[in-house]
């Protein structure tokens, strides 16, 4: 099959930009184009043409008339509507998964799938526990999203983590940004967040998860509020060509 017939290209090629895009591979400002990415993914314009499309509506990638597509950056008052957002979305499936968890704890005959999520988060947290015994902190984004997408599924509500998985993206762009500042601490509170759920406890297990989203937010605000700062580089930086020249 040539690599232009191959129908999962554009999602192969969407999921590695915004990869390079979340970890800073391609900084904001960065002038991505069709030929540069087509080449460097092995497949014909049109599923790298799909992926620019989707990474422009997920707010990735800016498009302008005659100048092309660059890496966006997200702007700081963008940041604290998504925190917002977030907190209200997440906390509200934390007490879910808290009363799920009673439930199950409780039950005669507990629900195979539920238990196997939550064997699934334990070991996404032992993971994320040796990465930071390694300071291996670039693994820890996507270790994050994958805890917040677990804990969703344990809250069972499918319009709540359909919400939160349309924010993903941004959540882990975002952390990845702080990774090396918080990354250590805000890995840490996973495991009383977690403890909460477990223990059935709904009010506690949304506070601890409200003030885990509250203090990823001050951290990053703290990091990169005021002129000259930002994720990806100092605000201003116009970037390069980098994605166009190799």
């Amino acid at each position: 099959m040539r690599p232009d017939q191959d129908a999962g290209a554009p999602q192969r090629v969407l999921d590695a930009v915004r990869h390079d895009i979340i970890f800073g591979v391609l900084a904001p400002g960065t002038r991505v184009t069709e030929a540069a990415l087509a080449t460097k993914y092995g497949v014909s314009r049109v599923p790298v043409r799909e992926a620019l499309r989707a990474l422009e509506a997920e707010g990735f990638v800016e498009s302008r008339p005659y100048a092309g597509s660059t890496v966006a950056a997200i702007p700081l008052d963008d940041a604290e509507d998504l925190f917002a957002v977030r907190g209200v979305i997440e906390a509200t499936i934390a007490r879910r998964a808290a009363r799920r968890a009673e439930a199950q704890f409780g039950a005669d005959a507990p629900d195979t799938e539920w238990w196997s999520a939550r064997r699934a988060l334990t070991d996404v947290l032992d993971d994320g526990d040796r990465a930071v015994a390694a300071d291996a902190l670039a693994e820890l984004p996507d270790l994050n999203i994958r805890f917040h997408l677990g804990v969703a599924e344990l809250g069972g509500s499918p319009s709540l983590a359909a919400l939160l998985r349309q924010i993903s993206g941004k959540i882990e762009w975002l952390y990845a940004a702080d990774v090396d500042h918080r990354g250590k601490q805000s890995w840490g509170e996973h495991r009383l967040i977690i403890a909460a759920i477990d223990a059935g406890n709904e009010t506690e297990a949304g506070r601890l998860m409200a003030g885990h989203v509250d203090s990823s937010q001050r951290g990053y605000l703290e990091r990169f509020a005021g002129p000259g700062r930002g994720p990806g580089g100092p605000a201003g930086v116009t970037g390069t060509d980098a994605a166009e020249r190799g």
